[in-house]
């Protein structure tokens, strides 16, 4: 935005039949999305769908806009007329002017397809992305790299890939970055149309910087001091980052820095305003650009900086952004004026009325550090957006800005899978048998002393990033065959005993000078082997002993003061025959923190920013909050994408595929279960057939909870081998044939309606391989599958609950107590 290839009569008649459609279908106020398609040769415009509500573009176009379309579309509904609305922006002029922009604002989305073992990178007309950036930019082009920069996959936007011309035929996730290796090639722009049929315009935009980069590559060496200048300039108006020009010219990003620096070339800061300079604006939403002479007027002194999350992503969703959101309000209330960084439009602390300040801009190291260099922050916070401000914490400190919280050592000391693991030794923590190896020779080797199964991961992940459970000496070898460019002497990978049957638990504190709070204890409903992320998640525990739990939460505040955390610390634990096992830590918040603030009812982002700022106990007051006076229990639920991608399987495992949750809050476990699965769009059928495909170990275990099954009225079939034990066990069952038994087979009656539940536990890739069609057939059909014994006695429990067609409706007891908070700190 604004149109780049559309000519205005286009648009002026878009905007006239966008503005007919509205008055026939009859929308009085309020938001509406429509989409047209207009034939790039022959001009042929037709509208493919209408929305009549606030759509996902609404979001972006408010962002790219400053133009708040929900916020005018609420006052128009409560009988406003646009007149009568003051622009937020300039807060002179009216909302009945259309925004007016004078910058160019470039969206990308990103994907997750790396996490769906078999789904094809194909993009179609249903939609797989699981988040997007924005970015604006004085011109295309520098919007363009901007906006590649945001999606955090490579420092320099756009690095050296190998061409594959099915990558550049058909629309893929990729398929940007190989256009732009194959201009490097020496591909025309009349071939790449040829294969694509994208507007020549945006092809020639993305050619040219190409073609920039081999005339810096050839002239650079050879430049005087007032050419590398001009050459350098020219880069940076182009969008092009210190980490690319570094490599074109053979140097270092902080040598092209420090010459920037040198040169004074640094960027400045524009404002959005919504009407293209023509009024003032007294609204701090700003961006970079190279083109501009001089900044806007920013009067914030010495602000609290908060670094967001980014794109969503597998891992980093929005319950980073409630974090950052409730941090910057907490930073207000405490007296400080927040500064807001953020590349991610679907979010609320990129409303430019969540913070003091408002800066959308890549989050990359030198884009933080141009804009701290501007503002002079007080500190900043890396524990709010995720790994991603943990990344670049480093950096930040290196360049001399003061971090906020747990300092850098307290923060290697959680990530760092040796140090963490020595720690622990230490305190005389029990954890799992583990080891560090840079290759597979090595990994053999320890993988006879810890024996097997064996939980693989590498250092510094997020969303289980590469983590997998091995279970024999081939599937090893296939695992460090498979992963061979992310591990190695500098990058060890950490194998860890498999505690097999384990509980694991969740654990969210926060800590300051002289106080530590533990938020709560969220016990996994899935056993050991399923990432936090994926599994189910009850607080309080269901299955814990008292004593357990108590142990749970003096291992954690042990740990938090041996660390010397100073704000959030998450932690994930294992108990296994009642002895507890420290697995991992995340000196940040986490993802689970907004399910605990609001099913403990304990504010704890506004209570590790009081940590930050030093508050003491005295003034904290920490023994006001107490997770165990919730009487109400709370189920987390998790949402898959799995019907997106025809190719995955669902069954789960420790890296994440989830792209959301929801949270189902009852009386008693059974009930909240059931809203758990309920909101998740899980059905709950009340009769009909429930389909059992079992590993041998399981098949004892579930043996009751088929005849539970069976009393409650449903029919009960199996594949041969869980058949034939059931049956043997005196429970009448029908059994199938799997599918390279010939048919008809299981995966046939799935399809065919018979069936109503299936529970399918498996291990072994080669297992896991027999039985996708299984699976894959309840994505298709909606049919709820549950792939792991705890998952299937607690759907069980909720299936009895459902039946009594009764629940109740309770007001969260978080809203008092944060309330409470908010009103006398």
């Amino acid at each position: 935005a604004p149109q780049q290839t559309l000519s205005d009569r286009e648009y002026q008649a878009m905007r006239d039949e966008a503005c007919q459609i509205l008055n026939k279908v009859g929308v009085e106020t309020g938001g509406a999305n429509i989409q047209f398609a207009v034939h790039p040769t022959t001009g042929e415009r037709v509208v493919i769908e209408m929305n009549p509500r606030d759509s996902r573009s609404s979001a972006l176009a408010s962002k790219a806009t400053g133009f708040p379309i929900a916020k005018i579309a609420a006052l128009l509904a409560m009988g406003c007329t646009l007149d009568e609305i003051t622009n937020d922006i300039t807060r002179v002029t009216p909302s009945c002017y259309e925004p007016a922009l004078d910058y160019v604002v470039t969206k990308i989305p990103r994907f997750s397809f790396e996490k769906f073992a078999g789904a094809q990178d194909h993009l179609t007309t249903q939609m797989k992305s699981v988040g997007e950036v924005m970015s604006i930019g004085r011109t295309f082009q520098e919007s363009l790299m901007k906006a590649v920069l945001s999606l955090e996959s490579s420092p320099e936007g756009f690095p050296e890939v190998q061409v594959v011309i099915d990558r550049i035929s058909y629309p893929n996730s990729k398929r940007l970055f190989q256009i732009y290796q194959a201009f490097r090639n020496g591909t025309s722009v009349k071939e790449i149309h040829r294969l694509t049929q994208i507007t020549p315009w945006f092809l020639e935009q993305v050619f040219q910087l190409t073609q920039f980069e081999k005339e810096l590559e050839k002239n650079w060496s050879d430049a005087d001091d007032n050419e590398q200048r001009s050459w350098l300039l020219q880069a940076k108006r182009k969008g092009f980052s210190d980490a690319l020009i570094a490599r074109l010219v053979g140097e270092k990003p902080v040598a092209i820095e420090d010459l920037r620096v040198k040169n004074k070339i640094v960027p400045h800061f524009q404002q959005v305003d919504t009407c293209a300079g023509e009024f003032a604006s007294s609204t701090p939403y700003f961006y970079s650009t190279y083109w501009a002479q001089s900044s806007a007027p920013c009067h914030l002194k010495k602000p609290v900086v908060v670094i967001g999350s980014g794109p969503n992503r597998i891992g980093q969703g929005i319950e980073f952004d409630y974090s950052c959101v409730r941090g910057v309000k907490a930073f207000q209330k405490a007296g400080h004026p927040v500064a807001m960084i953020n590349s991610n439009p679907e979010t609320v602390s990129t409303d430019y009325d969540t913070s003091d300040i408002l800066f959308f801009e890549p989050l990359t190291l030198e884009s933080l550090k141009e804009i701290f260099r501007w503002i002079q922050p007080f500190g900043f916070v890396a524990q709010l957006g995720g790994q991603t401000p943990i990344h670049l914490a480093p950096g930040l400190v290196k360049a001399g800005f003061s971090l906020m919280g747990s300092d850098l050592g307290a923060i290697d000391m959680a990530e760092d899978r040796g140090l963490f693991s020595q720690i622990c030794r230490e305190l005389q923590f029990q954890i799992p048998q583990s080891a560090m190896v840079g290759s597979y020779r090595e990994a053999l080797e320890k993988a006879r002393q810890i024996t097997f199964p064996i939980i693989c991961r590498p250092s510094y992940v997020l969303g289980g990033r590469r983590m997998e459970v091995v279970e024999s000496e081939q599937e090893l070898q296939s695992y460090f065959q498979r992963h061979k460019a992310f591990i190695g002497p500098d990058r060890p990978c950490q194998m860890d005993q498999f505690l097999e049957g384990a509980l694991e638990v969740d654990v969210d504190l926060v800590r300051g000078k002289d106080w530590v709070l533990v938020g709560g204890v969220v016990e996994h409903i899935e056993a050991a082997g399923v990432h936090s992320g994926d599994s189910m998640g009850v607080l309080p525990p269901q299955r814990l002993k008292n004593e357990t739990c108590r142990k749970i939460e003096d291992l954690s505040c042990r740990l938090a003061d041996r660390i010397g955390v100073i704000g959030h610390l998450n932690l994930q634990l294992a108990v296994k025959n009642d002895q507890v096992y420290m697995l991992e830590a995340n000196p940040r918040s986490s993802r689970s923190v907004p399910f605990v603030v609001k099913a403990a009812g304990i504010p704890l982002i506004d209570l590790g920013v009081l940590a930050m700022l030093g508050k003491s106990r005295d003034e904290v007051r920490p023994e006001r909050f107490d997770w165990r006076q919730e009487t109400m229990v709370s189920v987390k639920g998790v949402v898959f994408p799995f019907k997106k991608f025809p190719e995955a399987d669902s069954i789960l495992g420790p890296e994440m595929k989830s792209t959301g949750e929801c949270m189902g809050r009852g009386t008693d476990y059974p009930e909240a279960l059931m809203k758990g699965f309920i909101s998740s769009n899980i059905r709950l059928p009340e009769n009909g057939e429930v389909f059992f495909s079992l590993r041998d170990k399981d098949k004892t275990e579930l043996l009751n909870l088929a005849r539970e099954l069976q009393r409650m009225g449903y029919r009960i079939s199996a594949t041969t081998g869980t058949a034939q034990f059931f049956n043997e066990q005196g429970l009448e069952t029908l059994s199938l044939r799997k599918v390279h038994e010939g048919r008809p087979h299981c995966v046939d009656r799935i399809r065919s309606g018979e069936v109503s539940i299936v529970i399918n536990t498996t291990s072994g890739r080669t297992s896991i391989e027999a039985s996708f069609d299984i699976r894959r057939a309840c994505t298709d059909y909606s049919i709820p599958c549950l792939t792991e014994s705890d998952a299937a006695e607690a759907f069980i429990l909720a299936l009895k609950n459902s039946r009594r067609h009764d629940f109740s409706v309770v007001p969260l007891s978080a809203t008092r107590k944060i309330f409470e908070m908010d009103q006398r700190g």
